[in-house]
């Protein structure tokens, strides 16, 4: 809810218009859309109201919302899928757009990912140890958002010691 310090009300006309852009700029989820229509100073009733317009005019989907993360969290910065839906966690999205989501990333695409990213932060470590260094770099990579045990697996594969 707005506070004394933000703009004035607006109307849900006034709203429309800002929201319209908001969601034609870049993909956003209904939970993103909620808040900045209860930013603006609109009721519930108006919030959902719009929400259903925006949806009907296809400027807002959800499942175009979750593709379009998914997409862009794995190709631009190359995240996991464990980060991925932490991110989506908090965007509400269902379970079943989850998996329809997920279903973009090609296991070879995820796999090569992962092996890209291991071998560059074991050449940028300077540790004299194999030992501390394969669980730094299994660290890393687990910080990332990848399944620890592709991690492991991947990294026996590529340091066999």
């Amino acid at each position: 809810m707005p506070d004394s310090t933000s703009s004035p009300k607006l109307t849900p006309s006034q709203a429309r218009g800002k929201i319209e852009y908001y969601c034609a700029y870049r993909e956003r989820s209904q939970v993103e859309v909620r808040d900045k229509l209860y930013q603006y100073g609109l009721t519930p009733p108006e919030v959902e109201q719009l929400i259903a317009e925006l949806i009907e005019g296809n400027f807002l989907n959800e499942e175009r919302f979750a593709c379009a993360y998914v997409r862009g969290k794995f190709e631009q910065k190359k995240w996991g899928r464990l980060k991925i839906s932490q991110g989506l966690y908090r965007h509400k999205i269902s379970p079943y757009l989850l998996k329809k989501a997920f279903a973009q990333i090609d296991a070879q695409d995820y796999q090569q990912t992962l092996s890209a990213i291991l071998v560059k932060k074991w050449r940028s470590l300077k540790v004299g140890n194999s030992f501390q260094k394969k669980g730094r770099v299994a660290a890393y990579a687990i910080s990332r958002g990848f399944e620890s045990d592709l991690v492991w697996d991947e990294l026996t594969n590529l340091y066999p010691d």
